[in-house]
C-alpha cells in the first residue's frame, strides 16, 4: 500500500470515529447528573488546610562554631527549612568555606542565600519566597 492510501485510510478511520462520538453525545444528560455529583464529592476531598502548610514552614538560626557544623545546616535546608547563619564569631577563613559549602547545598536544592549583615545569611530552600532587600548600611 502506498504512502497516500496510508493517509486516506487514516483520515477514513478518523471520520468514523468522529461520527460515533457525535452520536454517543446526544444521548439524554440524565445519565451524566450521577457522575458530575461524585465529581464534587472527590474535589472536595483535594482542599488543603492552610493551618497545615503554615506550620510546615520554619526558621532555625544557627551560630556554628567550627566548620564541622556546616552539615548540619545543610541537613536542615535538604530538609525545607529556613537558616539564618550568624558568622560572626568564626574566624574569615571558616566562615567563607562555611558560606562555600552552604553556596552549594541551596543551588542543589534549587534554593535561595542572601546576605543580611556583616557574616549573617538567609538561606531558603526553594518551597520559600523572600520578597524585599537589605540595603549595606555605610561604615564611617
Amino acid at each position: 500500500m502506498s504512502i497516500k492510501g496510508k493517509f486516506k485510510k487514516f483520515f477514513e478511520l478518523e471520520d468514523e470515529y468522529h461520527h460515533e462520538t457525535v452520536q454517543y453525545e446526544q444521548e439524554p444528560q440524565e445519565e451524566l447528573e450521577p457522575t458530575f455529583s461524585h465529581k464534587n464529592e472527590k474535589e472536595k476531598n483535594n482542599v488543603v488546610s492552610l493551618k497545615s502548610v503554615q506550620h510546615q514552614a520554619k526558621v532555625i538560626l544557627i551560630e556554628p562554631h567550627t566548620y564541622d557544623e556546616v552539615q548540619d545546616i545543610a541537613d536542615q535546608l535538604k530538609n525545607r527549612k529556613c537558616v539564618v547563619i550568624n558568622l560572626q564569631r568564626l574566624p574569615h577563613d571558616q566562615a567563607k568555606r562555611i558560606v562555600d559549602f552552604i553556596s552549594g547545598t541551596v543551588y542543589a536544592i534549587g534554593g535561595n542565600i542572601q546576605k543580611l549583615g556583616a557574616n549573617i545569611f538567609l538561606c531558603t530552600p526553594d518551597n520559600i519566597d523572600v520578597s524585599g532587600s537589605i540595603s549595606e548600611m555605610l561604615q564611617e
